[in-house]
């Protein structure tokens, strides 16, 4: 199946996932986009947490 014919057809994209990853692998626009790595589960850093908190806080950490 050719590649032009999947892309007139989003859902046929679908069903060949390796396409659509190829055709992203070799993108040229796509490749010149600046990226930023996010870290969302970085522990915030909390003001004045009520001892109960911090301790709950901590034994998660531990864990």
């Amino acid at each position: 199946m050719q590649s032009t014919s999947l892309s007139s057809n989003p859902f046929m994209l679908m069903t060949h996932p390796e396409v659509v990853l190829r055709a992203l692998e070799q993108s040229q626009s796509l490749g010149h986009l600046q990226g930023q790595v996010f870290r969302p589960l970085d522990k915030p850093v909390l003001g004045n947490a009520p001892a109960d908190v911090a301790a709950y806080d901590l034994r998660i950490d531990r864990s």
